[in-house]
């Protein structure tokens, strides 16, 4: 999915900032920039904010920077990050919930900084967070819920990889249950909106070329023939 530094919610822009140590061990900023939010579902946009590769981070002359930053330019960033950790932003659209139960090999906090969440667990039960509730999930199979019809929530995780569960001598899975058929969804949404935008570019070519060649005469039937050009 390609990435965007806006979406189209309606909740204050974030910028992430890093800290570092000089080569006297005084403490500077790295860096501070804006967040980038990626599309991860149906008016449901991720930011990555920082992830670690080993475990625990190892500080020394900035390597956890430099891996951490080729990941994200990479795109290899997935879910969870083997021996390491993810801390992320996840806006919710009003009223969307994720249309799949899934589960992570991870230990994972989540804190919602914005609106309020409903959390769903495979078992039926669920509970409300509101701004400021905290949630530790540990390997359990999930889904959220944005509970506003008119406002957008946000939420931030802390991501873990976690040993292999055994329940029963049963292994819990990693399950992210039909989130690649939501992807595919997605991908089809944007295919069809690039082909509106195409339309729409060759019925304003078709306008300004009758307007200037004609001045303004025949524009009912410019007009009919690019309708049949946009269907």
């Amino acid at each position: 999915m390609p990435s965007f530094k806006e979406h189209n919610s309606n909740l204050p822009s974030v910028n992430h900032h890093i800290t570092t140590n000089d080569h006297n061990g005084i403490a500077k900023f790295h860096a501070s920039t804006p967040a980038k939010w990626r599309r991860v579902g149906r008016h449901v946009a991720s930011s990555i904010v920082y992830s670690t590769s080993t475990m625990p981070p190892s500080l020394a002359n900035n390597n956890d920077i430099s891996t951490h930053e080729h990941l994200v330019t990479t795109s290899s960033l997935g879910l969870v990050r083997p021996n390491g950790t993810i801390c992320s932003m996840v806006d919710l659209g009003p009223g969307n919930k994720t249309p799949y139960m899934h589960r992570t090999q991870s230990l994972d906090y989540g804190v919602v900084l914005v609106g309020e969440v409903e959390l769903i667990l495979d078992s039926g039960e669920k509970r409300i967070m509101k701004a400021g509730d905290v949630v530790v999930q540990r390997a359990t199979m999930h889904a959220w819920r944005n509970t506003s019809e008119t406002e957008w929530a946000r939420m931030m995780f802390v991501i873990m990889e976690c040993e292999t569960l055994f329940i029963g001598g049963k292994k819990m899975e990693e399950d992210l249950g039909s989130k690649k058929n939501e992807l595919r969804d997605i991908t089809k949404y944007e295919m069809e909106f690039k082909r509106s935008v195409q339309h729409l570019k060759i019925f304003m070519t078709n306008f300004l070329v009758a307007v200037i060649k004609n001045g303004g005469e025949h524009l009912d039937a410019m007009l009919s023939h690019s309708e049949m050009v946009c269907k």
